[in-house]
């Protein structure tokens, strides 16, 4: 699937680019309120990997903390928007989370990877690069569409298999199919866990702002998980 996610996200590159700020407040109202209160008090000069950085939101705000970030995305256009936006504030690098990673064992402090797991089948080479580029201690965060959300949302044979699944999504200037895998969430902890230390499991809920800007959106994600948000350890 990699190359298909490849090309989807080419062709939104210029909607993250344009709209992912403030346009989806699933993202600016609930996710990344969810996420940034995670990170460390304090990531100044901290080495992090933004891995899925798409347009580079995670990559700037981390960047501004003081950390030295290095995003990476598999589709060559989000990166193009990412250095667009960043400039000289953060490093970004084409790559396939599939594939080795281009780092150096033990060369990053912090992974921070963003609603993107979800587009991959199997995570257990995934975990294991991330697990050697990652410092002894070093902490991984990451978000994911929350299992529940995806079940009830999507027709399926068996809560219990890891499932393609195919979204319309309706943006601004596009309207275009995005494919991902559902699994259960057993299979979320119990991967991790494999790999490192699942340190907690978050299940978050919007921000108040957002009752404001979206009173229905809101009410939903106050009674039903959307997300889900995981934040573990090396074991090394």
């Amino acid at each position: 699937m990699a190359q298909h996610t490849r090309e989807t996200f080419n062709r939104l590159a210029n909607t993250y680019k344009m709209d992912v700020d403030e346009a989806s407040h699933y993202n600016a109202l609930y996710e990344r309120p969810a996420m940034l209160a995670q990170l460390p008090n304090q990531i100044h000069q901290m080495s992090v990997l933004d891995a899925g950085c798409a347009a580079g939101w995670y990559s700037e705000q981390l960047s501004k903390r003081g950390a030295d970030v290095t995003g990476i995305d598999v589709s060559p256009d989000m990166i193009k928007v990412a250095k667009a936006r960043c400039g000289a504030h953060a490093s970004f690098e084409c790559c396939d989370l599939q594939e080795p990673l281009p780092f150096a064992d033990s060369s990053f402090d912090l992974i921070v990877s963003s609603l993107t797991l979800h587009y991959i089948e199997d995570w257990g080479q995934v975990f294991q690069e991330f697990n050697r580029v990652l410092k002894k201690g070093g902490t991984f965060l990451y978000s994911v569409h929350h299992p529940f959300m995806d079940f009830t949302k999507f027709s399926g044979d068996s809560y219990f298999q890891t499932q393609p699944l195919t979204d319309t999504w309706t943006k601004p200037t596009i309207t275009i199919d995005v494919d991902f895998y559902r699994r259960p969430m057993q299979d979320i902890v119990n991967d991790t866990n494999q790999i490192f230390y699942l340190e907690e499991m978050i299940e978050p809920q919007p921000v108040a702002k957002m009752n404001d800007v979206n009173e229905r959106a809101y009410d939903y994600l106050m009674t039903h998980p959307h997300f889900l948000i995981i934040k573990a350890s090396s074991k090394k």
